[in-house]
Formats: C-alpha cells, structure tokens, sequence
C-alpha cells in the first residue's frame, strides 16, 4: 500500500477540522499530496418562475464554498489543493472524487453526536465505509484539539485469514516507510471465562492467537520492530479499553471477507471496534 496522495472531506464544523487536522498530520509525515473537498449540494435546475429562485440558491452555494475552502485553505496550508464537489451526499461525493484524483486514502473526521475521543459513523462515513474504492481514515471526535505531533505507530487488529494477513502487508510497508514500529493485536473476546470451561477455552484462544500473531509477524522482522499482543475482554469494547494506547497511535483494520474486491466495507467486529477506539483508524480495502 502506498500513500502518494491524501484526500480531506471538509465540512466547516468541529469534524471537519478534526478530519484535516489527521489528513494534515498524515500528509506532512508521508510527504504525500494533500487535497481538500467539500462536497456541496448540487444546485437546482429548474425551468420557468422558479429560475430566479434556483439561481439565488446556486449562488448561495458557491458563496459557502468559497468560505468553506477559505478556512480549509488556512487550516491546511498553501501546499494543499482546496476544491469544491457538487453531489446528493457527501460520501458518494467524495467516493467519486476518490477515484477521479487518484487518492491513495480519504480522510474524515468523526459524526458530530459522538463522544469526545471517540468515534461515530454519521451518513458520510457509512458511504464512505461501504463503498469506497480507497482505505478510509477516520479521526476521533476532538483530535484537532489535542493532535500528536507526529504518528508514533502503527497496530493492525489481526485475526488470522487473508484479509488480515494483507492488512499487516500494508500496514507494514507504510510503517516502513515511516520508520514506525508496527504492533499486531488479536482480542480475545469471551463473556464466559469465569467459569471452569470459559476459562479453559479463553487459555485456548490466547495460546491460538499467540500463534497466529507470531507467524504474522515472522515475516516483517528483519526490517521492522513487529510487536505482537493480545488483548481480552468479555467484549470488543472492554478489550479495547483494556489495551495500551498511545496519542500517536493508529489502527489499522482490514474490511470485511464479503466485501467486494477493491472496496471498503466494514464488518461486524471492525465497526465495533471503530466505536471503542480512542485514536484513528483506517480500514483497508479488500485485496484479491
């Protein structure tokens, strides 16, 4: 996976800045191009009386874009290029701009009814997280308030197959790119490990995921520090909360094995674990 050219969701609220502020911080350390949208609704075309009505709302429009990509050209700097996309919703919008620039990953920031640090899945992400032709970054609602100054690592959630196994691929030619340390987590999850039997089991899934992990990693070794964990709790949510976490941490997570090939789409486990996450994550395609 490479990482050439960046492309930022803008909207003129708080995720929108949270999105650029990550797609800021991505771009500067990559030395990837960076590109900033905002994706407006499409104007009226309207026949008639109703003309003079629809060219007052085209022209509204184009007045918003314009102080849109003015704050988003001041929060980005001079280097980024700051375009305005005319569609029905703003995640297809930006599906569509992905793939006619050429973007290497689409960033956005977290839905507005979120929890602070954490993240959400609004109307934009979910066509984003669908259907996307690019790995999806999402931020945590607050980021651009307390951002790291640099990412500082990258941690695949691996669970054996082969979407996992081209997840930390990726992740580690990016970290290798970087010069960042990669870390592969497995969670254990297991609701009944109190009792004789569940706790039996649960040793069971830790010394199989142990295995797994180590096999993952054996191959990336020799140019990259891999460190490998296992986390566990009776849910994704306790488990994440169990975990090491670091400001500049970002998690890596590969699409669901029923997603069409060369697309996002988010399964049942990754979308939990977006929910419990304290820093961003990416969701890869799925690779053939």
């Amino acid at each position: 996976m490479k990482i050439e050219s960046v492309l930022s969701g803008f909207v003129p609220e708080p995720r929108g800045r949270d999105g650029l502020t990550l797609a800021v911080l991505l771009a500067r350390q990559t030395g990837a191009r960076l590109e900033v949208a905002f994706v407006k609704p499409p104007a009226w075309d309207t026949p008639g009386p109703a003309r003079a009505e629809a060219g007052a709302w085209a022209a509204y429009l184009e007045e918003q874009a314009g102080s849109t990509l003015a704050q988003a050209r001041e929060q980005a700097g001079d280097d980024a290029e700051v375009l305005s996309y005319s569609h029905r919703g703003s995640g297809r919008g930006l599906v569509e701009l992905a793939r006619k620039r050429g973007a290497d990953v689409v960033v956005i920031g977290s839905a507005p009814r979120g929890r602070r640090g954490r993240i959400s899945v609004g109307s934009t992400a979910d066509q984003l997280l669908h259907s996307s032709p690019v790995p999806v970054l999402l931020a945590p609602r607050g980021y651009a308030e307390d951002a790291p100054a640099a990412l500082t690592r990258l941690t695949v959630a691996y669970r054996r197959g082969r979407g996992a196994d081209a997840a930390v691929t990726g992740a580690a030619r990016i970290a290798a790119a970087l010069d960042l340390p990669l870390r592969l987590v497995t969670l254990v999850v297991a609701s009944h490990r109190r009792h004789p039997l569940g706790q039996e089991m649960v040793a069971g899934m830790r010394r199989q995921a142990m295995a797994d992990l180590a096999a993952a990693a054996r191959g990336h070794r020799r140019r990259l520090q891999v460190d490998v964990e296992v986390i566990e709790g009776r849910n994704v949510a306790t488990a994440m909360a169990a975990g090491s976490w670091e400001p500049g941490d970002l998690i890596i997570c590969a699409s669901s094995n029923t997603a069409p090939l060369r697309r996002v789409f988010l399964g049942d486990t990754s979308i939990k674990i977006v929910r419990a996450a304290t820093c961003p994550v990416m969701i890869l395609t799925r690779e053939p």
